[in-house]
């Protein structure tokens, strides 16, 4: 078999796979999140059993297609997209008004809160890739990121036995989503303060932002200035809407 066949055969598979992993996004994703990200919450009949449904996918991406040691695909920084779409809620471009002040506070049921600044989780571990970004409407792109692992702030931190979810929070028109503390320790799972080489920039989250390509985007907090250590299931902006808790793929 010659080079280019085999190259053919290997873009077939990837092919065949990225179709499964969008095949499962829509079992996962399901009637709800259609419903919610075309504005409309299917009134007060439909949503009670909307919700139930995203329920359902919820337990079924946390306790049975979700995988700690399980990796996303990466890619070469040849591979990069030419774009990748931005979004925010607020009406324009989320900016901090004093950069050097911005912190980062990890607080809640943790034995040693943290208040940190962007040079001091610069000298953490670095994690950097190239993944592809998936988008519960449909698309998706790849993208370098860089940053450092949750787990090493959750090491740093030091959860309390009772801990078991992160809210991350947003300066973002309030914008905040929940996390299993388990998804939050994946290896791929980030702070990203860089983005294809470059310091992230604000139309994608700057100066921070939450990052894993197990996720869809709608998980991946922008603008970030804390998590939140709790024993409860925190809600999220879309989350709340009716979009799936978990949002895996």
């Amino acid at each position: 078999m010659t080079e280019t066949e085999i190259q053919r055969r290997r873009d077939a598979e990837t092919s065949s796979i990225d179709r499964r992993a969008f095949l499962r996004v829509g079992v996962v994703g399901g009637v709800a999140s259609l419903a919610a990200a075309c504005g409309w919450d299917g009134g007060a009949l439909l949503r009670p059993g909307l919700l139930d449904v995203s329920r359902v996918n919820d337990w079924v991406g946390e306790k049975i297609l979700f995988s700690p040691t399980r990796l996303a695909r990466t890619y070469s920084a040849a591979e990069r997209s030419a774009m990748l779409p931005s979004y925010f809620i607020s009406a324009m471009t989320p900016m901090l008004e004093e950069p050097a002040a911005w912190r980062l506070r990890v607080d809640g049921l943790v034995a040693q809160p943290l208040d940190l600044s962007l040079d001091d989780l610069m000298r953490l571990p670095r994690v950097s890739y190239n993944v592809k970004h998936h988008c519960v409407e449909g698309w998706s792109a790849i993208a370098g990121w860089h940053g450092v692992p949750v787990s090493a702030i959750v090491e740093r931190c030091r959860p309390l036995p009772a801990a078991r979810y992160i809210s991350f929070a947003s300066f973002d028109s309030g914008y905040t989503n929940g996390w299993d503390l388990s998804s939050a320790m994946h290896p791929q799972t980030i702070l990203a303060y860089g983005m294809n080489d470059n310091p992230l920039p604000p139309a994608h989250g700057a100066p921070l932002r939450l990052y894993s390509p197990t996720k869809l985007g709608y998980k991946l907090t922008k603008y970030l200035v804390s998590m939140t250590f709790t024993d409860t299931r925190p809600g999220g902006y879309w989350e709340d809407q009716g979009y799936p808790w978990f949002g895996g793929i």
